[in-house]
Formats: C-alpha cells, structure tokens, sequence
C-alpha cells in the first residue's frame, strides 16, 4: 500500500468508518418497512441469523482481499489472477453508477434538513412539498452540489484526516442520535401496540419470501459487492483482528437498522391509528409520510429536525466511503494524486447526477426500461450489477484462491472463531444466496413480485 493512499490509524477508526458505510438510508427507509410488511420478530429474527453467517462471509472475504493486496478493487482480483482482473473492473463499475444517484437523493436530506432546523416541518408535511421539490430544475441541483461539496471536502482531506475523523465523530453522534428518537417515540401514547408488532414473531409469517425479503435488505445495507469493503481493507491495519472488526460492523449496522424500526414503526403506528400500511416504502416514507408524524406530535419541531439530522449524518457516510472507493480506484489506475483524483471524479459524477435529478422534472417524461433515470440507475446496480459482483467474488474466493487464502489473513491478526463455519457458507450457501437474491430483485425491479 503506497503512502498517497494512506490508511486507517486504528482498528476503531476503521470500524466506525466501515460501519458509516454500511449504515446508510437503507437501514433508515427500507428496514423498517419490510419488517413491518413481514410480521417484525419473524423478519427480525431471519435477519440477525443471515448477519452473522451469510452477511459475515461476503464482509469478511471482501475485506481480507483488500488488506491482503493493498490495493482498491480494480486491481485487487488481478493481484491473485491477472485472468480474473474482469471482477475488479466489475466491482468498480457499481460505485461509478451509484455515487451520482445517491448524491441527489443525499441533496433531497439535505433540503429537508435545511427545513426541519429552520422550524418548517410543517411546510415539509404538506401533501406536494416532495413533489413540488424535485421536479424543480434548479432547486435539487443546489442541494446536490452541498452535499456532493461536503463529501468532497472530507474525501480530499484523506483516510486518517477526513474519512476516520469524520466518522469517529459522526457515527457516535448517530447512534446516540437513534436511540434517543427511538425511546422518544416507543413512549407516546399508544406506540406500545406498534412495539409489539414490530418485534413480536408471527410463525405465519417465516415464508421464502421473508427470507428473500430479508435476505436482500441485508445484502444492500451492507455496503457488499461494490468495493469498499475492499478499498476499506486495504486501509486496514496488518495488526487489527480482522475477525473482531468485522463483527462490530456487524452489530453496528444491524443495531441502527433495529432502532430505526423501533424508531419509526411506533411513530407511524400511532399516527395511523394502528394502520401498518401507511409505512410505505423508499422515499414515500422519508420525504412524506414521516414529516407528517413529527408534524403531529408534541415536539414534533425538535423531533423532525433530530431526525433529519440523524438522516443526514447516515447518507454522508455512506457518500464518503462511495467517493473513496472511486477516488481510490482512480488513484490506483491512472497514479494520480489525491487532490486531482476527488475533483476529477466530482466533476463526472455530477454531470452523471443531472439526468437523476431533472427525471423527475423536465425529464419526467424520458424512461428507461420504463423507470426513472434514478430508478434505472438503481435498479440496475443494486438489482443486477451487485449480486452478479457478489456471486463472481464468491466463486473467486472458494474456487480460485481457494478459502484457505482468506483464512490465513484472518488469522494472521488474531484467531477466526467461525472458520468451519466460512468454509461451507463461501462455497456454497453464499453463492446460492446471492444467485436467489438477482432472482428475486429483476422479478421485483420489473414489478413480477411486489416488496
């Protein structure tokens, strides 16, 4: 690993920078409304058990590849196997696609931010404030570029001086952030009903689907197959106990999802009268339905602009890391410097980010596959791209380098308590995994199966 690319200076800033990736507005938006669809305690349940095997393998092996080589993801694979470069190229299309998208839906936080501090959460709640928002030409992009020029910032400033720095204040902050929303809400009037409902189990409700269900959400809010974890190794301490650091992720992603369910679940249960169905889905919840709950609570003001904060911490994170992740391929690619690599890929990625934005405008009318620009542009890294890169790591790891390359580099920080348990689950509980996971998201994506 060359000095430009700099590294982690500590195992606890690695784990709070990894785990600010993976938490990010899909523990937010998406957990708790397919917990709440899928009976709470049963996909809570399916969930935590999929965490610790299925999600543990992908995280760990991406992570041991990248300390192992020192490198970013494009070259990663090639270091093994110059004929299996392809993957890395693969690994490093998804982010390309991604980053530009996210940072228009992380401009939208920031406007409701904005407007949540200001005292407007009732402005925020009104029926077409959304709508009204986005399909501005000019208005969105404003908001893009601070929240791009923010992640930019950090990004520039390096691993240990942006990324870890940032991350070791932001991520406490959210997690303290979480769970006082979380015990505010589970406390009014009435939310106990929606308490249980979140985590109480329906054995009706432990269907494929749910396991798909839950399956899928893992896989996404993980940050998996789009090389961070990847390039986040490579900054990883030789020292640090890769076993342990990737375990604490691990609870660290999966408790903020949980609290965002105990967060949001009750709050909508109450302001619905009981009615589960009003959590929709993605934005809907975000941008509508929750400004309306904290419009109608006591403190509703203070709540709102807490949450929108909180929002808001989660999507810069997960910026950051997609920004290094390309600023680090560029790096490695074309030996750049930091500094040209960040404002080389800033300037593409907003130009990648205008169709996102004005597709919901003066764009409106162009589809892709009968999607927006930024629901194609989703759906097909997240959909197609991720679980293909997923599936051709995997066969990388089990039948190329074999398991045994991973293992040594695990333990050779500290012991790897669930090695018998890695074996199986790379060669072939994981790969099947990942093969139903594309399944499920193409018949999804086309509106075949309905989440």
């Amino acid at each position: 690993m060359n000095e430009e690319r700099g590294g982690f200076s500590s195992r606890i800033g690695f784990v709070l920078a990894t785990a600010g990736s993976a938490v990010g507005l899909g523990n937010i938006w998406r957990f708790p409304y397919l917990a709440a669809k899928y009976g709470g305690g049963s996909f809570l349940l399916i969930y935590l058990i999929l965490a610790v095997t299925f999600g543990f393998t992908l995280m760990i092996t991406e992570i041991a590849i990248g300390r192992r080589t020192g490198k970013s993801a494009i070259h990663a694979f090639s270091y093994f196997n110059k004929k299996y470069k392809f993957i890395g190229y693969l690994t490093s299309i998804i982010p390309f696609i991604i980053f530009p998208y996210y940072c228009v839906i992380g401009g939208w936080v920031t406007k409701y931010l904005f407007v949540s501090i200001s005292g407007n959460i009732s402005q925020a709640a009104g029926d077409t404030f959304f709508e009204g928002f986005i399909s501005q030409s000019v208005s969105p992009m404003i908001w893009l570029l601070i929240f791009a020029g923010l992640v930019l910032i950090v990004v520039a400033l390096g691993v240990e001086g942006g990324i870890e720095k940032v991350s070791t204040i932001l991520m406490p902050v959210l997690i303290v952030l979480l769970i006082g929303i979380s015990v505010y809400c589970i406390t009014r009037k009435g939310a106990m009903e929606g308490v249980l409902y979140y985590i109480k189990p329906n054995l009706k409700d432990l269907t494929p689907t749910t396991f798909l269900a839950a399956l899928g959400q893992l896989f996404y809010s993980m940050s998996l197959a789009m090389g961070i974890m990847i390039t986040f190794g490579s900054y990883m301490p030789k020292k640090s106990n890769l076993e342990k650091s990737v375990s604490q992720v691990e609870i660290f992603d999966t408790g903020v999802a949980f609290l965002s369910g105990l967060m949001i679940v009750p709050a909508v249960f109450v302001f619905s009268g009981g009615n589960a169905d009003m959590l929709a889905s993605g934005p809907s919840l975000m941008f509508k339905m929750l400004p309306k709950v904290f419009n109608s609570m006591a403190l509703g003001t203070v709540i709102g602009a807490v949450f929108f904060i909180l929002v808001f911490f989660a999507a810069l994170t997960s910026a950051i890391s997609l920004l290094e992740t390309l600023v680090s391929i560029v790096m490695d690619k074309f030996h750049l410097s930091r500094i040209r690599a960040c404002i080389t890929m800033f300037v593409i990625a907003m130009i990648m980010a205008v169709p996102s934005s004005l597709g919901f405008g003066i764009w409106s009318h162009i589809k892709l596959l009968g999607f927006s620009f930024l629901d194609f542009f989703d759906f097909l890294s997240n959909s197609v791209l991720m679980p293909i890169a997923a599936f051709c790591t995997c066969m990388f790891a089990a039948y190329v380098i074999k398991p045994k390359e991973i293992i040594d580099e695990v333990e050779s920080s500290g012991d790897f308590k669930r090695k018998n348990l890695y074996i199986p689950m790379i060669k072939f509980f994981a790969p099947i995994c990942i093969i139903a996971i594309l399944l499920f998201s193409i018949l999804q994506g086309m509106g075949v199966i309905t989440v």
